[in-house]
């Protein structure tokens, strides 16, 4: 049976929990392990830098599963990162708004943190004014996950394992997570997430990265012009929790159904903008039918750097860096200001828990969740 992305099937998820610490496959070193530090309980963390023939590279750390890095060129061949975050574990450790981490229980808003399920009030963790957001006050993005590599001679592959006990922030069940991330040879970071639970709860999951496709730190990306493949998005109230209408972006700043500059309508006198202090909202994606498909596509004109979003999930969450203010010091000394970063968020929609008319996210024993989101690099 299948939920909109969801699968249910009978297969168990077993955990994997061996690290080897590099691996040589078709002539070059797809994966390289380094310590990137310890937490405050002293538990060691570290940084896994996958690398393609290209050149290309990513760095993901078993701390919250953060892409801390990743390298793509731009039209004249020069890498640059392009995702927003730290040189170091304490950056992360100190609080940050979801840099580039594994997002769970639940991405996005729960309202006033709680559900029902099976005539079962469950109260969540809240941390985002009354509502429940992105997992809770210890999320996925603050878990050691256990790594083991899996390249192959095709791509660099890292599998990232994580146990969420029964009652952990709130959420029914014992959850077993895996999640992959491969760099393919064709420019593509592509995540492939799995998991299993002995009690029925709710699940999405999703990755933060935030991009800027002209380089980190390297001013807003009010230029950076977006497609989305969606013609409705989920209008909201003033606490960002979803009204449950599916609302037509036709004749509203919210079409980006064309190619269009993230700035170009930002400033419209719309009250969907002022709740969101910009886009910060979920878009119904059009081709939404558990298969992979393409959802958005980002261009950035002075670097010539492009982003395709492809997923099997059933919408996405568009979101500028309303709330990056400046005091925030990134990756080699740069400052994150306002919409220096964008967010893509493959999901499932906010507060489904709450609202039946939303696809389900309800996962139970002996079913299996899964879900799949490339993002494809290139350059114009």
């Amino acid at each position: 049976m299948r939920f909109r992305g969801i699968v249910l099937t009978g297969v168990s998820l077993a955990l994997l929990v061996s690290c080897a610490p590099k691996k040589e496959t078709g002539g070059i070193t797809r994966v390289k392990k380094q310590p990137f530090g310890k937490t405050a309980a002293g538990e060691a963390v570290d940084l896994y830098t996958l690398t393609n023939r290209s050149g290309v590279e990513a760095a993901i750390t078993s701390y919250g599963g953060i892409v801390v890095s990743l390298k793509t060129p731009d039209r004249a061949g020069a890498l640059a990162d392009i995702v927003l975050g730290f040189d170091s574990l304490d950056g992360y450790l100190k609080g940050h708004p979801f840099f580039g981490a594994l997002v769970g229980r639940y991405g996005n808003r729960i309202a006033k943190g709680r559900f029902q399920l099976n005539g079962v009030e469950y109260k969540l963790a809240v941390n985002n004014g009354e509502n429940h957001l992105h997992g809770g006050l210890a999320g996925f993005d603050k878990a050691v996950w256990k790594v083991r590599d899996v390249s192959t001679p095709e791509a660099a592959s890292l599998e990232l394992t994580y146990v969420s006990k029964d009652g952990e922030e709130g959420y029914p069940g014992n959850l077993s997570v895996a999640v992959t991330y491969t760099l393919t040879d064709a420019n593509e970071l592509r995540i492939d997430y799995s998991a299993a639970t002995d009690k029925d709860t709710v699940l999405n999951l999703t990755n933060h990265s935030y991009f800027n496709l002209a380089g980190q730190g390297e001013g807003d990306i009010l230029g950076h012009e977006v497609t989305l493949n969606a013609d409705r998005f989920l209008p909201v109230d003033a606490g960002l929790i979803p009204t449950g209408e599916l609302k037509s972006v036709q004749g509203t700043p919210f079409d980006f159904t064309q190619p269009t500059a993230v700035g170009a309508r930002v400033n419209q006198p719309d009250e969907q903008l002022k709740r969101g202090n910009g886009y910060d909202h979920c878009w119904v994606l059009n081709n939404a039918g558990g298969t992979l498909a393409l959802a958005a596509r980002v261009f950035e004109p002075k670097s010539g750097r492009v982003m395709e979003v492809l997923t099997t999930e059933p919408a996405i969450q568009f979101y500028i860096g309303n709330f990056l203010d400046g005091k925030l010091t990134g990756k080699g000394g740069k400052v994150y200001k306002f919409r220096y970063g964008l967010c893509l968020e493959t999901q499932h929609y906010p507060d489904s828990p709450n609202q039946p008319a939303f696809p389900s996210v309800v996962l139970k024993p002996g079913g299996k969740y899964q879900s799949t989101t490339v993002y494809r690099f290139s350059a114009l």
